[in-house]
């Protein structure tokens, strides 16, 4: 039977909603022609509404076949701790017993964190206080990433970090500074040791920031990271910080090396859409957003691709990890 222009637009309405909302029917239903139009009768030949229908769902099915296809199957998760498993000195309500889960999972489980107001040593000790079952070994920190670039680097630095997370550091020359190392250090970004650290950049010395985390969430609220001293030493000195730790693509690699991991075959979930999910994304993970710590409402809509899902916390995030990825 000829197509009547009728027949055609209609045709050019379904091929347009068919590129633009493939996943979806809502706007056909909007013009009538829901999921349950356009069959006909028993017996009937099928219409060109249904066929197209039928063309759409295909299309669709083969496409999420393809991306699914496409992924390796899960070896490992990456989890954020201050903010995704704890607040400070509070515990995520659930977080144990999700970690319990996904542990008895075929997956490999590793910690990454940013976090530089303690060292590695004093971490774990936080989170036994919490009943978290989880090992020194397991644990990736940016102060981990920050003194290995260090002695790559082979430079003396001063030290622009909290007292307890400078055990990481140990057997660190620092005497006569050549280099600048910023973390978080509140106790530190003062007029008189900023403007030192000032001063060495102005001499060449080179600024290595272990990140640049824009705030991040303590008991009375949200504070200041080290994002903005450290952007106001690159404005002041026309200098480009090196950063070692999230979102930094090197940071992700780092940690799934020592799993024997692709990228592909790894998901992470945090609370910090940019330097988390977002990192770890542009690394070639899948990123698993939590509603938790510095998580405000709209971060999901601020990376670019979105994260692969948005969970309320980290039980939830483990609840979507063994039902649909394993």
């Amino acid at each position: 039977m000829a197509f009547t222009l009728y027949a055609l637009i209609q045709t050019a309405i379904l091929c347009v909603n068919a590129i633009a909302v493939l996943h979806e029917e809502r706007f056909l239903s909007k013009i009538g022609w829901g999921a349950d139009q356009g069959i006909g009768g028993f017996g009937d030949e099928p219409g060109i509404k249904s066929q197209l229908m039928n063309l759409i769902r295909s299309v669709r099915t083969v496409m999420r076949a393809g991306v699914m296809a496409a992924r390796r199957r899960l070896k490992a998760v990456l989890i954020d701790l201050s903010g995704t498993l704890h607040v400070e000195d509070s515990a995520v309500p659930g977080a144990q017993e999700a970690l319990a889960r996904l542990r008895r999972a075929p997956v490999s489980v590793r910690f990454v964190t940013n976090t530089t107001k303690e060292c590695r040593r004093m971490l774990v000790e936080r989170l036994h206080g919490l009943d978290f079952h989880i090992e020194e070994h397991e644990i990736f920190t940016s102060l981990s990433a920050a003194c290995r670039q260090v002695e790559r680097a082979g430079v003396r630095p001063l030290l622009l970090l909290h007292d307890s997370a400078l055990e990481d550091f140990a057997g660190i020359e620092t005497s006569d500074p050549n280099a600048v190392v910023i973390g978080l250090a509140p106790e530190r970004f003062n007029y008189q040791t900023m403007n030192k650290a000032f001063r060495l950049l102005l001499e060449g010395a080179p600024l290595i920031a272990i990140h640049k985390a824009r705030y991040y969430k303590r008991k009375d609220g949200l504070a200041l990271g080290p994002g903005p001293f450290v952007t106001g030493l690159e404005y002041a000195t026309d200098t480009q910080a090196t950063v070692v730790g999230k979102p930094e693509k090197t940071f992700f690699l780092e940690a799934l090396r020592e799993l024997d991991c692709q990228p592909e075959e790894a998901v992470m979930i945090g609370d910090d859409a940019r330097d988390d999910v977002g990192g770890a994304q542009n690394s070639g993970m899948l990123g698993i957003l939590v509603k938790t710590g510095k998580y405000r409402p709209g971060d999901e809509a601020k990376i670019n691709p979105s994260p692969h899902v948005t969970c309320d916390s980290f039980p939830q995030a483990v609840d979507h990890i063994l039902q649909h990825l394993l």
